[in-house]
C-alpha cells in the first residue's frame, strides 16, 4: 500500500512539473538592472564591486563599474532604468555565473524522484544549466529540454546525453536490437542527433564499436562522456577513448586503468562479482594504489597526452563521499527535509538498487577510499595545474547525494583538491561552458551572454557553505547562533528565482510524501 501512495504521489508532482509555470519566477523583463552587487565573473578574476549589470531581453548589455568600496555612488553616473525595466537591489551582494552541472541526472523512477523536485533543488542551488548524462531516454529528456528552454517549467536548461545503444518509443533505429556491429553504431549515433541530443553518454563497449560511435558521433559535431565501467574498461580505458574523439570522462573510471604500468586488468580477489555491488565498490576503492605513482615516468606521459588532448574531467567526487565516511553522508542535516521518503528508501542497503551497496561496510573501506580520494585529487589537481579543463558534477539521487546539495558538496571537495576558490567557480561556470560548446553563451558574466546569474547575500570564497540551501552556522557578537546565507536570487534567462521560495516549495513536496505514508526518516537498522 505505501508502495502505490508514493507512486500516486509522484505521479501527481510529475503532472503539474511539465504543466505549471512557476509563480516565484519574475520575467523576463524587456530591460533587467542588478544594483550594486559584487562580480565574481567566473573566469578566475578576483572580485570587483560595486557593479551594475544590464540585462535587455535576457543579455547582457553593459557591466558598469558605479563606485568604490566605502563611497557614497554617484547615482548620476549609473546606468538608467528603461520605461517598463525592472530594478533588483543587490548593494552589498555577490554575483556569479548560473552553475553548470556536468553530470545531472533529472530523477529517477526507482528513486521515485520527478523532474519539478528535482529541478527546483537545482535551481535552488543556483544551478541554472544541466548536462544528463543518460537517464530515462531521449524522448523524456528532449520534451523537458524544450519547456525548459521556453521557460515554460521552473528547470535548468538542459543538455541531452543519450545512454548510448538507448532507444525510445519514437527512437528505435534498430528496433530494439542490440548494438554488435559498427554499422549499428553509426546508424544509433545518426538516430540520436537526429532526435535533437546534444551527445552520448558511454558506459564501453567492444574496442571496434567504440571507436565506430565516437568517429560518427565527432563528425556531427556532438559532445561525448564516458563511465568506463569495469566490463569494457580492460581493452577500452580512458586514454583509447580520448584518442578517438570521446570529449569528456566521468567520475575516474578507466583512468587508473590507463596508468597502470605493471598490469593490465585490476587485482580482482578470486571470488569478485561484478553484480555484488560491495565487491565492486570496496575493490574500486583500492585501484588508485595499483596505478603509477604520482609524478612517475607513466602518470606524467598519462596527463601530458590528456592535455594534448584537450580532454575533460568531470570528477563528481561528492557521489563516492560516503565510501569513505559512510555515517557523514547519511546523517547530513538536509536529508530530514528535503530528501523524499522514496529516495530514502532507495539509498538504504541493499542488493538490488544502484549504489546501495552498504551489505558490511567498516572502517577498512573507508580507509582504503580515504587513501583512493588523495591519489585522485593530486591527478585532477594537477592536471588543472597544468591547464587542463576540469569541470564540476554531482550525479546526485544515489548513495546519499541529494539534488542541489550534492553540487555545492562538489565544490567544497575541489577545494579539499587543492583549488582556489576562484578555481572552484570557474570550473563550475566557464569550464562547463567551455566543454559544452557553449561558453560564447553562458559560463561567465560578459557582454552578450545570456543573463543567468547566482546572487548570494554573503562571501561565498570565504565560505562555500554559504551557498547551502541549509545555510551556514555562524555566531553572532551577541552569541546568537545563526545561520547564513543560502542562494537568494537564482536567475535563468533573465528570469528571476526567489531561490529559498523554490526549496521551501521542496520542503513541502516532501512534508506532504511523509503525510501520505506517515513516514519517518529512521537511520537504516533502526525500528521505531
Amino acid at each position: 500500500m505505501r508502495k502505490l501512495l508514493y507512486t500516486m504521489f509522484f505521479l501527481l508532482v510529475e503532472i503539474g512539473a511539465l504543466t505549471a509555470q512557476s509563480a516565484q519566477g519574475d520575467g523576463p523583463h524587456s530591460q533587467l538592472i542588478i544594483r550594486g552587487i559584487m562580480l565574481i565573473n567566473g573566469n578566475g578574476a578576483p572580485p570587483q564591486g560595486p557593479i551594475d549589470i544590464v540585462v535587455e531581453n535576457n543579455i547582457i548589455k553593459d557591466i558598469k563599474v558605479v563606485g568604490y568600496p566605502g563611497v557614497v555612488i554617484n547615482e548620476a553616473k549609473r546606468p538608467q532604468l528603461k520605461p517598463g525595466g525592472k530594478e533588483l537591489d543587490c548593494n552589498g551582494m555577490y554575483l556569479l555565473p548560473g552553475f553548470i552541472d556536468m553530470h545531472g541526472h533529472i530523477g529517477g523512477t526507482a528513486q521515485g524522484a520527478e523532474p519539478d523536485y528535482v529541478f527546483k533543488l537545482w535551481m535552488g542551488h543556483g544551478v541554472t544549466t544541466v548536462r544528463e548524462p543518460s537517464g530515462r531516454g531521449v524522448d523524456f529528456t528532449m520534451n523537458l529540454k524544450r519547456k525548459s528552454a521556453k521557460n515554460e517549467i521552473v528547470a535548468p536548461r538542459i543538455y541531452a546525453y543519450t545512454g548510448f545503444g538507448q532507444t525510445g518509443k519514437t527512437f528505435n533505429p534498430l528496433n530494439d536490437i542490440p548494438i554488435s556491429t559498427t554499422e549499428q553504431a553509426r546508424a544509433w549515433v545518426r538516430a540520436n542527433a537526429k532526435k535533437g541530443a546534444d551527445g552520448i553518454k558511454f558506459f564501453g563497449a567492444e574496442p571496434e564499436i567504440m571507436a565506430a560511435a565516437l568517429d560518427e558521433n565527432k563528425k556531427l559535431g556532438l559532445g561525448s562522456a564516458c563511465h568506463h565501467a569495469q566490463l569494457s574498461v580492460a581493452r577500452w580505458n580512458v586514454l583509447h577513448s580520448a584518442r578517438a574523439g570521446l570529449t569528456s570522462m566521468e567520475h575516474w573510471y578507466g583512468l587508473p586503468e590507463a596508468l597502470f604500468d605493471d598490469k593490465t586488468v585490476q587485482s580482482y580477489p578470486l571470488d569478485y562479482n561484478y553484480q555484488n555491488e560491495q565487491h565492486r565498490f570496496e575493490n574500486a576503492g583500492k585501484l588508485w594504489e595499483q596505478a603509477a605513482a604520482p609524478y612517475s615516468e607513466h602518470w606524467e606521459n598519462v596527463m601530458n597526452e590528456l592535455l594534448e588532448l584537450d580532454f575533460t574531467l568531470d570528477p563528481t567526487f561528492n557521489i563516492y563521499e560516503a565510501s569513505r565516511d559512510l555515517q557523514r553522508a547519511r546523517r547530513a542535516e538536509w536529508h530530514e527535509e528535503y530528501t523524499l521518503p522514496s529516495l530514502w528508501e532507495f539509498y538504504q542497503p541493499s542488493k538490488i538498487s544502484h549504489g546501495s551497496y552498504w551489505h558490511d561496510w567498516g572502517t577498512e573501506q573507508e580507509v582504503a577510499w580515504k587513501k583512493n580520494y588523495q591519489l585522485w585529487m593530486t591527478f585532477i589537481n594537477e592536471y588543472k595545474n597544468r591547464g587542463g579543463r576540469v569541470t564540476t558534477g554531482s550525479d546526485s539521487g544515489f548513495i546519499f547525494q541529494l539534488y542541489g546539495f550534492a553540487y555545492i558538496r562538489e565544490l567544497e571537495l575541489l577545494r579539499e583538491a587543492g583549488f582556489h576558490p576562484l578555481e572552484i567557480i570557474r570550473s563550475a561556470t566557464l569550464n562547463g561552458a567551455e566543454a559544452l560548446g557553449a561558453d560564447d553563451r553562458i559560463g561567465s558574466v560578459a557582454i552578450g551572454k545570456l543573463a543567468d546569474f547566482v546572487v548570494v547575500e554573503e562571501n561565498p570564497l570565504k565560505n562555500l557553505k554559504v551557498l547551502y540551501g541549509t545555510g551556514a552556522v555562524r555566531l553572532t557578537e551577541d552569541n546568537e547562533v545563526v545561520r547564513a546565507g543560502g542562494v537568494k536570487y537564482t536567475i535563468k534567462d533573465g528570469i528571476i528565482y526567489d531561490a529559498k521560495a523554490l526549496l521551501e516549495d521542496v520542503k513541502q513536496q516532501v512534508k506532504d510524501a511523509k503525510g501520505v505514508a506517515g513516514y519517518k526518516i529512521l537511520q537504516p537498522g533502526i525500528k521505531e
